[in-house]
């Protein structure tokens, strides 16, 4: 059996928030223990000109859903970017799972040709469903999940490459 749109992505995302999820803990318990401000992981960027952390956990939870949305055919569901905590972030993460968990398995099945757009601050972007899945998604959700890990541990949460793929 050939591998469907779903397989490949509602899965493999809800995976990697679960991963996610658990990298935001290490860092939470990080912070505590070494006396650190929550903020000065909740407000980490590499340069100035990039997102905080909290916004790449927004932005990979939208690269998710809005498949579940667009491919999965579920209703769209309004998140408001409004995390400040680490409590905030593993709610938004546990939301999107559940949002994911919704899609039924063969919702995707013969979609791989119907249209996505997609608006953009600065423009629109057109695709077959098949490559909004795998060269626009599931990049866009990985270029934010390895971020906020890049992130925490550049500030020093010790986590690795098991706590970023996760465990079989």
């Amino acid at each position: 059996m050939a591998l469907s749109l779903y397989d490949v992505s509602v899965p493999v995302f809800i995976r990697s928030l679960r991963n996610l999820s658990a990298i935001l803990e290490k860092g939470r318990l990080y912070a505590d223990e070494n006396g650190l401000p929550h903020g000065t992981l909740l407000d980490a960027r590499l340069i100035e000109d990039m997102s905080a952390l909290p916004a790449q956990i927004q932005r990979a939870s939208d690269a998710a859903k809005f498949v579940a949305v667009r491919v999965g055919g579920l209703a769209p569901v309004a998140m408001e970017d409004n995390e400040a905590s680490f409590d905030d972030l593993q709610a938004r993460i546990a939301a999107t799972i559940a949002l994911l968990e919704r899609v039924p398995g063969d919702a995707m099945d013969g979609r791989e040709e119907d249209d996505v757009t997609v608006q953009t601050p600065k423009q629109t972007l057109h695709f077959k469903a098949r490559d909004y899945v795998l060269h626009f998604a599931l990049p866009n959700f990985f270029f934010h999940v390895t971020t906020a890990y890049d992130l925490l541990r550049h500030k020093g949460v010790p986590i690795g490459k098991i706590d970023f793929l996760g465990r079989p």
